[in-house]
């Protein structure tokens, strides 16, 4: 049994009381506890990754109970790369928060930031549904507590808000959960999908049900159209960190989506045929225009940044529900790219609040920064919208390739360049009012005293969008462990048999398993 695989829940998990009882009143203490940590998660992360980039199973059983009767976790290709997408992604957000002083402007940043993670990594990593549960709840009430952070009413009303919009996805989710229950007697999710397929034909009413209602809280956790309704607003409010961090978060619901509907709920599983293509492919293809007709329409940068996510999931959400090998390889690709894309234009969105009174895309004198600035929000817009020759470019590709063929090939393509082509106007408009134009406006008198962001904000910045050039850069060893984790999910034996068979054991596949 691997022990390193629980490392990456329990050590955060420890570092958040221990920031709340011995650190509350030292930010130095705190900030120092806090990046330690995340560089372990990393190396940790790392090993992880690494140790099962063979194909090899990671089984890690709580008290030494066996599935599907204890607790486990489980590491492979596909778990462990987001849990070391999560843990880069967490350190560049917290440079970047200690050097614009968020994390001081409230109580608790950086406890509630450990927990975060601790929440985002347990459902990266565990290997039942009702846990899975759990740790979205923990990401629940750490994201609250975060989204508020510093106070304001209007942060309040969003937060709020998310949080009504998450308690019905929590609702629907342990309604789905008592439903698979009653109808198979497990919710490990090794054990479900065998326990599945013995369904009888004429008894499939319940799990169908369930599948459904899975299907619909993993959809609200990932904002796809029309479940999408707490994004804008969340993510807008929330401190600039706060929603980088964020970036991830709707990764998990999509996360899930594979999860599940790979090992579980199969595409050519009779009990939910259809289920894919009937409602999921539409909803992603909605969510695409939808999210990039709101980055047009937008009048507030942040507003902005916000509804590219919702497109940015819309793309990968197309690209999973065509649940094949070539789809879900795209998928993971565009997965990594929308995250690092929409963390740093989160963060850029902050660097312009530093020097404005606001974020309102309307013409006003220059910002403190502003050639800097200006030049990394050039680079993450490129990034967004898809233009070459960064990685969002060769996500688009990859995706439309992975459509050809389908029966919806003419709606996905059409959709997804039309979106593209909106997304960039939309991205122009805002960049010219608010660094073009802007020098078309007397500074204010007091121009040399303005706030001007810390040297660590532009490295915090500049470090994901090296990582983005990185990713773009190698491209293609990144899709080709892509399609290998794909190849991975739809042969799910290994997994399967390492779970519920043998107890404590690391299950090699075969060469045609790969």
């Amino acid at each position: 049994m691997n022990h390193w695989i629980i490392a990456p829940v329990v050590l955060p998990a420890l570092l958040a009381p221990f920031i709340v009882l011995a650190a509350r009143y030292h930010i130095g203490i705190q900030r120092a506890v806090s990046v330690t940590g995340v560089l372990m998660l990393i190396g940790i992360a790392a090993g992880l990754a690494l140790q099962v980039s063979d194909g090899s199973i990671l089984l890690y059983q709580l008290g030494d109970w066996a599935a599907p009767f204890g607790i486990v976790l489980v590491g492979d290709r596909l778990s462990t790369v987001m849990v070391l997408l999560t843990a880069v992604l967490a350190l560049f957000v917290l440079l970047y928060a200690i050097g614009s002083g968020w994390d001081n402007r409230g109580w608790h940043f950086h406890a509630l930031f450990q927990f975060q993670l601790m929440g985002i990594m347990g459902a990266f990593l565990t290997g039942d549904l009702f846990n899975l549960f759990v740790f979205f709840e923990v990401l629940l009430i750490a994201s609250y507590g975060l989204m508020i952070h510093a106070g304001g009413n209007a942060r309040l009303r969003a937060g709020v808000q998310y949080v009504l919009f998450n308690l019905i996805g929590s609702t629907l989710f342990l309604f789905a959960l008592g439903s698979i229950y009653a109808e198979t007697g497990t919710l490990n999710m090794a054990d479900l999908a065998n326990r599945v397929t013995m369904i009888a034909p004429e008894d499939t009413v319940g799990i169908r049900v369930a599948a459904v209602l899975l299907l619909l809280v993993f959809a609200i956790k990932a904002a796809v159209v029309p479940l999408h309704f707490w994004l804008p607003s969340s993510y807008a409010e929330a401190p600039g960190p706060v929603a980088a961090l964020f970036a991830i978060m709707t990764k998990v619901g999509a996360y899930a989506i594979i999860r599940v509907y790979t090992m579980v709920f199969p595409p050519d599983l009779e009990v939910t045929a259809g289920l894919h293509t009937l409602w999921l492919l539409p909803a992603a293809l909605v969510s695409l225009a939808v999210g990039m007709i709101g980055v047009l329409a937008a009048k507030r940068l942040d507003r902005l940044v916000a509804f590219s996510v919702i497109g940015s999931m819309g793309m990968v959400m197309v690209s999973i529900s065509l649940f094949t090998p070539a789809g879900i390889a795209a998928a993971l690709y565009y997965i990594v790219h929308s995250t690092l894309a929409g963390a740093a234009l989160f963060l850029i969105s902050d660097l312009v609040r530093t020097g404005r009174a606001n974020l309102s895309l309307t013409a006003q004198p220059p910002i403190a920064g502003t050639t800097l600035t200006a030049a990394l929000f050039f680079v993450g817009a490129i990034a967004m919208a898809g233009l070459p020759p960064l990685s969002g470019f060769l996500g688009k590709l990859l995706v439309l390739d992975a459509a050809y063929g389908s029966g919806l090939m003419v709606w996905i393509w059409a959709i997804v360049l039309g979106s593209s082509l909106i997304c960039i106007v939309g991205f122009a408009r805002a960049g010219s009012i608010l660094f073009w134009k802007a020098h078309s406006i007397e500074p204010p008198e007091d121009a040399d005293a303005m706030m001007r962001p810390s040297p660590l904000s532009y490295v915090a910045v500049g470090g994901l969008v090296s990582l983005l050039v990185a990713h773009t850069v190698f491209a293609g060893q990144v899709h080709a462990y892509t399609t290998t984790m794909a190849g991975q999910l739809f042969a799910p034996q290994p997994y399967l048999s390492t779970v519920v068979g043998t107890p404590g054991k690391m299950s090699k596949p075969t060469k045609e398993d790969n």
